[in-house]
């Protein structure tokens, strides 16, 4: 598995990770601010605190969490009209959308959170594959630290973080079962699927397509199997990231 007949066209071994970084605090008024990089792909993650809920949940005592996305215009190889002048967000930001909020809401205590929202904005600064899963690992470090600063000002007693989220890309490509798949891998897979696993190891969603023929269960071990090892080097990524 290690030997250069392994070797993807960025040097990677198929189960490598590519490069993860997390630049906390990277603007100034967000409770929670982390660039992420996942390689080339490269995403900005602000958590907000807002001292209210939505409308249908107030008086409940629990919180809220919810998300937005956005790619940048000029995110990927042509520019993309912003989604504000066409007057509508289009399905996949919809999707991608949820999927965030879905995967954050798993992991925190909403009734420890009490009657406020965390809104997390996601903006793609540069694309090459992987936006969402490296947007759901990002924002989860963000939110962390907008909940550890309402512990600090006295506001909460504990975080309502029940534990870390993250996300990857795999997919078969020329055959090989690939983990954190670039563009140009992406672009190339018969098989693409895209997992959310917690801290523990629990899923939160898991999303496939084949392109091509229809994968097998072998396959779909195989992938599985890739994603918990990306997702437990990410946990561990986040860990040294909110120490830091």
């Amino acid at each position: 598995m290690n030997g250069s007949d392994d070797r993807r066209p960025d040097g990677r071994v198929p189960a490598q990770l590519r490069s993860v970084t997390f630049q906390k605090g990277f603007t100034r008024y967000a409770e929670g601010s982390v660039l992420v990089r996942f390689g080339e792909t490269v995403v900005l993650c602000n958590a907000s605190v807002e001292e209210k809920v939505p409308p249908f949940m107030r008086g409940e005592g629990r919180g809220w969490v919810t998300a937005e996305y956005s790619m940048l215009p000029r995110a990927t190889h042509t520019r993309s009209p912003r989604e504000s002048t066409r007057g509508k967000v289009g399905g996949r930001t919809h999707e991608i959308q949820r999927l965030i909020g879905r995967s954050l809401r798993a992991v925190i205590d909403l009734e420890a959170l009490g009657e406020r929202t965390i809104q997390i904005d996601c903006d793609v600064l540069q694309a090459d594959g992987g936006t969402r899963t490296a947007a759901i690992t990002g924002s989860c470090v963000a939110l962390g630290d907008a909940l550890d600063g309402l512990v600090e000002q006295g506001l909460l007693t504990r975080s309502p973080l029940l534990e870390t989220v993250a996300a990857i890309s795999v997919g078969i490509v020329d055959g090989r079962p690939l983990l954190d798949l670039n563009y140009e891998e992406d672009f190339g897979a018969s098989v693409d699927m895209n997992f959310v696993i917690t801290e523990s190891g629990r899923f939160v969603e898991v999303q496939g397509t084949a392109e091509e023929e229809p994968f097998t269960s072998q396959q779909l071990d195989a992938l599985r199997d890739l994603a918990l090892g990306g997702c437990r080097d990410l946990a561990l990524l986040q860990k040294q990231a909110k120490e830091g």
